[in-house]
């Protein structure tokens, strides 16, 4: 395979050097609540608890459930004997429920097949459960100086301004993998991994990087020609086709609404959320009802106003929010429950089942 890196000719960029990145992290490393001091050794569960997490979320929105994950679960043996139900529970925001998931498979993973230590080379990490190549690379390069090359965005976008690559993404993560490689020092393996994420982060950002503070201005090919904006280059991205369904909120007159449990398998598995219809392209809202729970012969549904529009990866959601209201004594449907209004922030909730909830109850 040829390697889609086109030669400069306006100004002859340097190559680049590591020492010189190096230099510029140990002078403005940020700081983040799961990156040890210097002179301190990673914590290799530190590190792969915050990886985990970081995985299309941004550091921003990840500190507070780090540091909260971290005060009830120190240690990697402290989360393997935690409840998964509980597990979730925290996660409830963050999205991307299957890290959660995988987040205590993994645990439990290290715990029973490595002693409660994670092993320090890639093959073995690659092997846990939700763990793939570039968290393997960056648990193995942090937390044990592991000669490795974590590839994100943020070094995909470093990378490829360095050296012009003009395939597109996805297709060019093999050929940025290798050049990314080529970058590696001989020492320090740890801190170039972070000192490439610090320097896509900060500086090399999407729009408007700030290059004259880059400590690699120089042998960037891209900021050469004056088109560092224009990489990496992406493939359109194709829009998922709108989904519709119905979201039943049943409120019982002690203060309860009715849950149940999602599918182990599948988007949001084994998360709560209130009882609904399928979500599909060609959803009829006329019919909608037939999907709602049984209550009694006094309850009845109502349609509310408005609507509650939610974005996953790969499809937008819009749920017709419906609500009916039961008497104290009702019954759950079988593989439901009747939780406290008051209780919800303890359950395990998707983002957009407490889209629907707050629409529920604004309106209720």
């Amino acid at each position: 395979m040829t390697v889609a890196v086109r030669s400069v000719s306006r100004k002859k960029a340097q190559t680049p050097d590591p020492e010189e990145l190096l230099a510029w992290y140990d002078r403005h490393a940020r700081i983040l609540p799961w990156r040890a001091r210097r002179g301190e050794h990673a914590d290799p569960y530190r590190v792969w608890l915050s990886e985990i997490m970081l995985q299309q979320t941004t550091v921003k929105a990840v500190g507070p459930y780090y540091v909260r994950f971290l005060s009830r679960w120190p240690t990697v043996a402290a989360l393997a004997a935690a409840r998964l139900d509980n597990v979730l529970r925290a996660w409830a925001g963050l999205g991307y429920y299957a890290r959660a998931r995988n987040l205590h498979a993994c645990a439990k993973a290290v715990v029973e097949h490595h002693g409660g230590q994670f092993p320090s080379d890639v093959e073995a990490l690659r092997g846990l459960p939700g763990i793939g190549d570039y968290t393997a690379a960056a648990v193995a390069a942090i937390a044990f100086d592991f000669p490795a090359v974590p590839v994100d965005g943020n070094v995909e976008r470093v990378v490829s301004r360095l050296f012009i690559v003009e395939e597109e993404l996805p297709a060019a993560k093999p050929v940025i993998r290798r050049l990314a490689a080529s970058l590696l020092p001989k020492r320090r393996a740890g801190d170039f991994a972070q000192a490439l994420m610090d320097l896509g982060a900060t500086i090399c950002s999407p729009k408007r990087p700030t290059c004259v503070l880059c400590p690699w201005e120089g042998a960037c090919a891209a900021h050469a020609r004056g088109e560092q904006e224009t990489f990496p280059r992406k493939s359109p991205k194709a829009e998922g086709k709108l989904r519709s369904g119905a979201a039943f909120v049943a409120l019982r007159a002690d203060g309860r609404v009715l849950l149940r449990r999602r599918p182990e398998k599948g988007l949001l598995a084994s998360m709560m959320e209130v009882p609904g219809s399928e979500w599909k392209h060609d959803f009829d809202r006329a019919h909608a009802c037939h999907s709602a729970p049984r209550l009694g012969a006094r309850a009845r549904w109502r349609q509310l106003p408005g609507m509650v529009r939610h974005v996953f990866t790969h499809f937008p959601l819009e749920l017709t929010v419906f609500v009916a209201h039961a008497q104290p004594a009702t019954a759950a449907p079988k593989g439901a429950r009747w939780v406290k209004i008051g209780d919800l922030a303890d359950e395990a909730l998707p983002s957009v089942m407490r889209k629907v909830l707050a629409h529920a109850l604004n309106r209720r």
